[in-house]
This record gives structure tokens, sequence and C-alpha cells, in this order.
């Protein structure tokens, strides 16, 4: 069990290992503009060869490569999902600093992907490191999985992950990373949302027009604004035909969670200056709607001329961005066919559905070994039971190996904290909760391994 000469280790080490995870976050990986794809991924292939992972290669696919590695031996097996790749920086002139110059000011370190996802790639190896210098060999066995195409929706990990089930195969697995709250409790969650992300397009003539010919010629904007007011009743409840009938209500043990659940209500409203969430719900009310409800959302509206002055225009195209998020038993495809029927019934059979993304829901017990270990590690580092969410409301690729696999996933780290700024300027980590999180890492790696 890591010990107090672990912690030990740890500080020793403590310049170390913040000079090679400000080395690592000054590799930009932008995969959607193919930037630094290639180097990003063998920098991360060398870092698990320096604490001594085998069988360490990039798995080949259609676009950004999986670094993969091995280390620890015997049962049960981890398996630690990361990816390397980061959110593009802009806009630059928002950042105090260079977004890939790793600049370090009032006890937190300023990089463009060190919350996300990057402190924690290199907090679990360090973690590592100091393990096996102060107690030799795992007690376990864990598979590196890190890929470079998270931030444009993992496109290519799905066909990985069905041709490489043998390699993949694992008992639990870590997930991405895990943050403190704002009273900077550590944060636990036992799955993720889905996701359906698209467009709905409309073509109503073949040109623009004199805007005089509203009187008999069909308006796109208007056809997209009456499918639009389809979908969502003004109380915030979605009105697709069928989907809602989707929807199950917390078990009685994970509303029990969501009880311990602490939530500042009016930190909240004040922060965002609203006088009220939705419904002015608040409570478990509250937390059940945001974590166990679907979303319909638009993201974004295109149609006709929105410059300065005025244009006298009948617009012939209008586009919405919409995303759904998803939560158990309602996959994308189901919400896909739903939406299409739905609009179809009321004569929208001119709305294109154009699809992006999707992410089916993911979900682990709570008595998962591999959860529990997650519990157990926090509690003793932290001095308190750590905040567990039954699901979060963001979204990512979790269902590919819970499902895919059947390997229960948990997400926790600590290194993220309220002020993070993930995909944001400024993107930062605080010094103090990084090197919390390696210790962290280190107990959990020996709760899950059995070695109390």
């Amino acid at each position: 069990m890591p010990s107090d000469a672990f912690d030990r280790d740890v500080d020793q080490h403590r310049e170390e290992y913040l000079d090679a995870l400000k080395e690592y976050c000054r590799l930009p990986c932008i995969t959607g503009q193919g930037i630094g794809v290639r180097e990003s991924a063998e920098a991360t292939a060398a870092i698990l060869r320096g604490i001594g992972c085998r069988d360490v290669q990039l798995l080949e696919t259609d676009g950004a490569p999986v670094v993969y590695g091995r280390i620890g031996q015997g049962s049960p097996t981890l398996l630690i999902y990361n990816h390397y790749d980061v959110q593009p920086p802009e806009p630059l002139d928002a950042w105090d600093s260079d977004p890939f110059g790793s600049d370090e000011r009032d006890g937190k370190i300023y990089a463009r992907g060190i919350s996300d996802n990057r402190g924690d790639v290199m907090a679990r190896t360090q973690a590592i490191a100091s393990y096996r210098r102060v107690h030799g060999e795992l007690p376990l066995t864990i598979k590196f999985v890190i890929e470079g195409e998270e931030e444009i929706g993992s496109p290519s990990l799905p066909a990985l992950v069905e041709a490489h089930h043998d390699l993949l195969a694992a008992d639990g697995c870590l997930w991405e990373g895990g943050a403190l709250d704002g009273s900077d409790r550590f944060v636990i969650s036992l799955g993720l949302k889905g996701v359906l992300h698209g467009e709905l397009r409309v073509r109503s003539s073949r040109t623009d027009m004199h805007s005089s010919w509203a009187t008999v010629v069909p308006s796109a904007p208007w056809r997209l604004t009456w499918a639009l007011a389809s979908l969502k009743s003004p109380d915030d409840r979605i009105t697709i035909d069928g989907l809602m009938e989707h929807v199950r209500q917390p078990p009685e043990d994970e509303r029990a969670m969501l009880e311990r659940i602490p939530f500042d209500e009016a930190g909240m409203k004040a922060d965002l200056q609203i006088p009220a969430f939705i419904r002015d719900l608040s409570g478990i009310d509250l937390l059940t709607k945001h974590l166990y409800e679907p979303t319909c959302t638009i993201q974004g509206l295109a149609s006709g001329y929105s410059g300065p002055g005025l244009k006298a225009v009948l617009p012939n195209e209008a586009m919405a961005k919409i995303e759904f998020r998803l939560v158990p038993d309602l996959e994308p495809d189901l919400v896909l066919k739903l939406l299409r029927d739905h609009l179809d019934r009321r004569g929208f059979q001119d709305i294109e559905i154009v699809t992006h993304a999707k992410l089916s829901p993911a979900k682990a017990p709570a008595d998962a070994p591999v959860v529990q270990a997650a519990i157990n590690a926090a509690r003793e580092k932290y001095g308190e039971d750590p905040v567990v969410y039954p699901v979060m409301a963001a979204s990512g690729p979790m269902s590919y190996f819970s499902a895919g696999l059947g390997v229960p996933v948990v997400t926790g780290g600590g290194i993220w904290w309220s002020d993070a700024r993930a995909h944001a300027p400024n993107e930062n980590i605080r010094i103090d909760d990084y090197i919390m999180g390696i210790k962290w890492a280190g107990r959990f790696f020996a709760r899950f391994g059995g070695a109390e």
C-alpha cells in the first residue's frame, strides 16, 4: 500500500515531475487542424517507455494513432483511458501567456490541455514511477490507451476497440480525468450521458429572392423556426413524439447519491446572473433533471442577412446546429429515428437532418471494485468522503469501453479545479492539486490491486 514513503518520493521528485508536465504541454496537438498529431503521439509513447511500460506501440487508425502500453503483472487488470489531443487555443488575444508556453505563476501552470487531459496523463505515469521506486512491482496490470481524437468526437475509437478486444480486455477502467468541486471536494463519476450532434437544414427555393415575394414563395427560416418550435415546449419539455417515454427516473440507490451531492444553487445563479433555474427547480428535483433528463439544444442558427443596415431579402436556406445529451435507454440512432418521424408527421419532410457525432450513454454500478477503489483512495488521501455522481451531464466515448468491452468505468483524479478553464483561454491547474492527484493515483492503483 502506498505509504508515507510514497508521498515523500512524490515530494522529492516534485520539480522533476512539474518540468516533465510543462514539457509535455508545450506540444500542440490540434487534431481537427492536423497540427502536431504524430509528434504528440510519439512523445506520449516515449513517456510510457520512460516509466517501464512494455509492448508500447502506436495503434494506427483511419485518423490519429492510439498510444498503447502495458505495465505491471498479475490480476486484476486496469485500463487507463486518456487523450493527448487538445482544443484549439483561440481566441489567442484572450490568453495572458503563450497557450503552449506552460507558464507558471501564482501557484498554477497555464497551458492549453493541461487540465483536459495532459495533466492526468502525466500524473498517472508519475504515480507509477514513484510506486515502483518505493514498493517495487505494481500489484496489478495496467494498460494505457491514449487516443488523439477525443476533442473531435473520437471517430476512430469504436473501430479500434472492436479490432483490439483482447488487447484492451480489463477488469476496470479509470477514465480521462477527475475534478475538485467548487469547495475543493474530490469528485467521482460513474458514467456519462450520450450525445447526438447534428444540423437541421432546409432549402425553400432555388435562390434568395426580393422580400416582396414572401407573400407567395416559402421562407426557409420560417420553415426551420416552425420545425424547431415543435421539438420543445416553452416550459423546457422535449416534445418529440415518443422520446420521453424512454426516459426513466433514478433508482433508489442513485437517488440516495443525489441527496448527498452538495450543490451551491445560490452561488451558481449569482455567478450566471440568472434569477432562477428552469421551471424554478431546486434541490434533488434540480439535480434529477440535470443528470437524468436528456437535452435538446439549439447551438447555432444561420440564415439570410445579418450585417449592418438592411437588406430586403427572402432567404432560401436556413440551418440550425442542434445537440441532444442522452440518458440510458436513449441511443443516438433511436433519437435520430424519433426526430425524423416527428418532423415527417408534421409535414417537415423538407427538413434535412445531418449527423456529425454520436455517442451512447454509459454507467458503472456503484459496487464495482474499480469504483470502490476510487472512493476509498479519495477518502484516505483527502480525509473525507468524495462527492459521487451516479452520472455526469457531460459526454464522452466511455460506452465503447463500458458496453463494447464490458468494463466498468470510473472517473477521478482531483487535478481539475473549479476555475481550470478547460476549452477556454487561460486553461490551468493548481500545482498543489496536481501533486495530490499523483498521490491519489498511487493509492487507487494499490487499492484496486488489493495491496492493502
